[in-house]
């Protein structure tokens, strides 16, 4: 067991892992740089506790910054531990964990420390894909330790005291921290979209072990519990405008982990039990411009599908959408946003369902986990609408040129192409559905595809 003392950086781990599990590793490492008179200062464990634990009695590792030796600042014998820890945890198929409270690069070790920060991104790459990897800063991230959190796949945020940032507030030309605070948990998370949890420490230990319990140890593990839900249970009160309560309707007792809660809200990710399978949602959700695609919702639902994919989630997506926001700023990048998502989808070989619960116009439903693009199974509820755009729009348009009456044609094309019906009877729709029923068919179909397989053409991999 770890005799560590209890500094802030040892009280973490102990509230992070199940009660006396942890286990130190490297506890009597120190720096060995002998610049600057650094023999001459006591640099016990280097500055970072490191080890294993469990939590729920499944095996994890994890990695504490000490703020207490030398600021916590990352040397060559610091990032040595980190890597280690790496290493244990890729031959055992096992959780990362980082908690993260440090002043940067030691820079009494120049060379040394810059080649070993480098060596800890080399393994963080390394495990990308293979282990679920957690940063949570807690004090100061900043410069190249900030690459460290966008290497992982879920970043947790103190809300108060954390600091994380590549370029500090003051150093950005025509800003200043009093003006905007780059460096805040609340740009991070709202803007950047770098962090995915916001809150005081007590909160972030509780939902990073709520996220674990929902994820799978590994890329060849599964994440499956007994379920102890009613399977075939009715949900009352869903409406397409409201993605979240349809989320935590269908999932097994109603639990939802959202993550980037606060980041692109056209967009809603997070991940569901579904007979005690581990799924992960993505679903638009109406902003004031109403039920459209942001650049930034593409990408935080780009990615979190990339990351379903990799560990073998399957995928639920939830649409309702009319087309993008149309604005300057995000016509900068919608285009290529939209490709990104419409990739995400279209590549992964998990099983994904789509459930179209309002409108589903043009590319924008076909960018959200249509038929088109690889959707297994697609449902739509029995009042849902499916076309090129909205009935008046395309009305003003075919009789642009005639002396056609607008409002009859409305009603015409509305009627032959913009209803689930139509989209049904085309095949691009397999089943009409009752909201009240959307749980026990959407389970139904995980069920059904649990067994998927698919042979990939064979290519290094994509560019998009």
């Amino acid at each position: 067991m770890s005799n560590t003392t209890q500094t802030s950086a040892g009280k973490r781990i102990a509230a992070l892992l199940d009660d006396k599990s942890f286990v130190e590793i490297g506890g009597l490492v120190k720096a060995r740089s002998t610049n600057f008179n650094l023999t001459a200062l006591d640099t016990p464990g280097d500055g970072v506790i490191t080890g294993y634990g469990t939590i729920d009695g499944n095996l994890v590792y994890v990695y504490s910054q000490d703020v207490t030796v030398l600021s916590g600042s990352i040397g060559e014998m610091h990032a040595k531990k980190i890597v280690n820890i790496y290493d244990m945890a890729m031959k055992m198929g096992a959780p990362v964990i980082g908690l993260l409270d440090c002043a940067g690069l030691r820079l009494q070790e120049a060379a040394d420390a810059l080649n070993a920060v480098g060596e800890v991104y080399m393994s963080q790459v390394a495990a990308s894909g293979v282990i679920p990897q957690i940063t949570a800063v807690f004090g100061v991230c900043g410069g190249g330790l900030a690459i460290m959190p966008g290497l992982t796949d879920f970043t947790f945020m103190e809300a108060k005291n954390a600091k994380l940032f590549v370029n500090s507030a003051n150093a950005l030309d025509g800003n200043f921290e009093a003006k905007l605070d780059t460096t805040s948990a609340k740009f991070q998370s709202e803007e950047a979209g770098l962090v995915d949890f916001v809150g005081d420490e007590a909160t972030i230990i509780n939902e990073i072990r709520n996220l674990l319990a929902v994820l799978p140890a590994n890329n060849e593990d599964e994440a499956i519990d007994e379920c102890q839900d009613d399977l075939n249970r009715g949900c009352d009160g869903l409406t397409a405008n409201d993605p979240a309560y349809i989320i935590t309707s269908i999932s097994d007792m109603n639990a939802f982990v959202e993550v980037k809660k606060n980041h692109a809200p056209s967009m809603v990710t997070g991940f569901i039990k579904l007979n005690g399978a581990t799924v992960g949602v993505v679903a638009n959700k109406a902003i004031e411009a109403g039920n459209v695609l942001t650049a930034e919702g593409c990408d935080k639902a780009a990615e979190f599908v990339k990351f379903c994919d990799a560990f073998s989630i399957p995928v639920l997506s939830i649409t309702n959408v009319k087309g993008y926001l149309a604005t300057v700023e995000n016509e900068k990048r919608i285009a290529k946003a939209a490709a990104r998502l419409t990739y995400a989808f279209a590549d992964a070989t998990v099983p994904k369902v789509n459930l179209i619960t309002g409108e589903a116009f043009g590319s924008a439903y076909v960018a959200m986990n249509s038929k088109a693009i690889g959707a297994d199974m697609t449902y739509a509820w029995s009042d849902a609408v499916i076309g090129t755009m909205e009935a008046g729009c395309a009305a003003k348009i075919i009789c642009a040129d005639t002396t056609d009456d607008v409002a009859t044609k409305t009603a015409e094309y509305a009627a032959l192409q913009n209803n689930v019906v139509s989209a049904a009877e085309r095949g691009y729709v397999d089943t009409i559905i009752e909201p009240v029923d959307t749980r026990k068919y959407v389970i139904g179909a995980f069920e059904m595809l649990y067994s998927k397989n698919i042979d990939a053409i064979a290519k290094k991999h994509g560019t998009v």
